[in-house]
């Protein structure tokens, strides 16, 4: 039987990346005159990428932004932010541990998020993450993405896995989506940039930290537990 595998979306669940992908975003909007924006203005949207933070700030400043204009944000973005890693992005409490538990025994790690998958890999390996996982997908890396089931599934079957002995664990619509979308246990955290509560979003099961993130939870989780 192969690995069982926990596949963790990226932004919001493994790291609190919030304050640099706002830094990011100020950055590329203040040069083209646009007042900056902080975190609470765009909780709802931090985790979804680039674009829908940027087209965001531009309306709620009534600002105009054509598809030239837009490129050309994008490219500033993310050339402060690879620049600028992992400023102050760091991983969750507890998370660490979660992964050593896991890994001692015998679970493979995978994440799959939306981020571009250069972005997620340098990240990753800025915070010394990179080698604890078997497989790294992003947006990018196929030709779909979550919430379609396939971004799991082969992001699953990369780390060298299965669906029925696979769990993911993310903190916002798409995770718990893509997961449904799979036929794969979903597991939730609330510290994350989901703009609704994570209990609405019907998951398998939340953990309220990473403390709770166990062999035995997710084993359970496979056996319908």
């Amino acid at each position: 039987m192969s690995s069982p595998i926990v596949v963790f979306d990226l932004d919001g669940t493994l790291v609190d990346t919030a304050p640099d992908l706002v830094a990011s975003l100020n950055h590329a909007v203040t040069q083209a005159g646009v007042e900056p924006v902080t975190y609470r203005d765009l909780t709802h949207l931090v985790g979804h990428g680039a674009r829908a933070m940027i087209e965001r700030t531009f309306a709620m400043r009534n600002k105009p932004l054509d598809e030239d204009a837009l490129a050309w944000q994008m490219k500033e973005f993310v050339d402060f932010y690879h620049g600028s890693m992992p400023g102050d992005s760091l991983p969750y409490p507890g998370m660490l541990d979660a992964l050593d538990r896991l890994a001692a025994a015998g679970f493979k790690l995978a994440v799959c998020t939306n981020k571009p998958e250069m972005l997620a890999n340098r990240l990753l390996e800025r915070l010394g993450l990179l080698d604890r996982f078997a497989a790294v997908s992003g947006g990018d890396t196929f030709e779909i993405r979550k919430p379609d089931a396939d971004h799991l599934l082969r992001t699953i079957a990369n780390a060298g896995g299965c669906a029925q002995h696979s769990v993911m664990v993310g903190d916002s619509l798409n995770d718990i989506l893509v997961a449904r979308n799979a036929v794969v246990p979903s597991i939730a955290v609330p510290f994350g940039y989901s703009d609704v509560p994570i209990e609405s979003l019907e998951p398998t099961i939340i953990i309220q930290h990473f403390d709770e993130l166990t062999p035995e939870l997710v084993t359970g989780l496979f056996n319908g537990k």
